[in-house]
């Protein structure tokens, strides 16, 4: 037991502030990481690598060292089929670490945000109420902080202005952008006939189709906002951040396109015109 305190003592009077700090920012970080793929299948890859390690300690202190050599070299190799295997999960994760807190204050420093106008709003708000007025399945993107690169080069380029009319014309059945995903960019149309991700959720609705599916997939693989108009049904749904928001009328969905979108762009504005 003195030894013990002694030790204690020991460490306690060689501890450095710096140290203190540090050890602080390592554990943040393993936090973090750990909050991340905790729903993910890299977690099972984490359990793994834990397990191996365990198993390679234990040969080293029982002096297997055939075993130990054969573990030692696997894990060097492994590192490289991570990133091969795990590529999706890792892109994923450096996403959500660039759409945390940090990386907003990264946005906010460059002065890059979403610039998405009222009128813009109400021209997606009107389009999609006339949608589901005659049953006509749509599938609308909005970009925010993520860019969408890889989907926008899946589709066809149009950067035009938003517009209710515009918006409707694309999505009449049996023309030859009807059945992909308008990507809006700003207040601009970039994009028409994009093919999204399906969502890896297998617990979803049978009610839910390809196009609330697709629109899942993205909104978990980034931060847009995605508005789904029902073929079957004409009711409107939003998705977000892996949720989707069933059954809007014109005005939710004009709020909820204000709460997520406008006041973010409106704050951006309101800096650059007072600078």
């Amino acid at each position: 037991m003195d030894s013990a305190l002694i030790y204690l003592k020991g460490f306690f009077q060689v501890l450095k502030i710096t140290d203190i700090i540090d050890i602080f920012i390592v554990a943040v970080i393993v936090y973090q990481l750990l909050k991340l793929i905790r729903e993910t299948r890299a977690i099972q890859l984490v359990k793994g690598i834990a397990i191996l390690f365990l198993i390679t300690q234990i040969s080293t202190w029982a002096h297997l060292t055939t075993l130990n050599f054969l573990l030692r070299n696997a894990m060097q190799v492994g590192l490289f089929a991570i990133v091969v295997i795990f590529q999706p999960e890792l892109r994923s994760l450096l996403e959500k670490m660039g759409r945390s807190n940090f990386g907003k204050l990264i946005d906010m420093a460059s002065g890059t945000a979403a610039d998405v106008y009222l009128d813009t709003i109400n021209a997606i708000v009107q389009a999609s109420s006339n949608l589901s007025q005659t049953k006509t399945g749509a599938l609308i993107v909005i970009e925010r902080d993520t860019k969408l690169g890889d989907v926008i080069r899946t589709g066809t380029l149009i950067n035009a202005d938003v517009s209710s009319s515009l918006l409707e014309n694309i999505f009449v059945p049996n023309t030859p952008l009807h059945d992909g995903a308008v990507i809006i960019r700003g207040d601009r149309i970039y994009t028409a006939g994009c093919f999204l991700p399906l969502t890896s959720n297998n617990n979803l609705s049978r009610e839910l189709g390809t196009r609330h599916r697709a629109a899942l997939g993205i909104s978990e693989a980034s931060d847009a906002l995605v508005i789904v108009v029902s073929e079957e049904t004409g009711k409107i749904s939003i998705a977000l951040n892996g949720t989707l928001t069933r059954n809007l009328n014109e005005q939710t969905l004009k709020t909820a396109l204000v709460k997520a979108v406008s006041k973010k762009s409106e704050k951006v504005r309101f800096r650059r015109v007072t600078k």
